[in-house]
């Protein structure tokens, strides 16, 4: 079992920057894949972006690409989502997941979630 805590959502306003956070429980965390997925009201949760266990690979969804940077830690079992020039579209919630895929799209193939944070851009 694997918990994850994610942290630093807030508010911003549009074309401002946000960084959010996900510790993990566990020293196996090396050993998963993390993904950042995001989820708004009356919309499905859609994955924003993944990284490899070494962190060597990163997958970005197109919405985000250039704006959004993950990263992880390993010695620390934390993995970070730095996102810059925000937009109202962006506004949803953040979770962060764990998936022994190495790259995993969907939802279902992850198998540790956090309780997610809230990222809220105005305009």
């Amino acid at each position: 079992q694997v918990q994850l805590v994610e942290s630093g959502g807030g508010l911003v306003q549009a074309g401002g920057s946000l960084s959010v956070s996900c510790a993990a429980s566990r020293s196996t965390f090396s050993s998963y894949a993390m993904g950042w997925f995001r989820q708004a009201p009356g919309k499905a949760r859609e994955l924003v972006a993944r990284i490899s266990w070494s962190g060597g690979s990163t997958y970005y969804a197109d919405s985000v690409k250039g704006r959004f940077t993950i990263s992880r830690d390993n010695a620390k079992n934390t993995v970070y989502l730095h996102m810059n020039s925000l937009k109202p579209g962006d506004t949803a919630v953040y979770y962060c997941a764990a998936s022994t895929y190495g790259s995993a799209s969907k939802a279902e193939l992850y198998d540790f979630w956090g309780q997610g944070t809230q990222v809220t851009v105005s305009s």
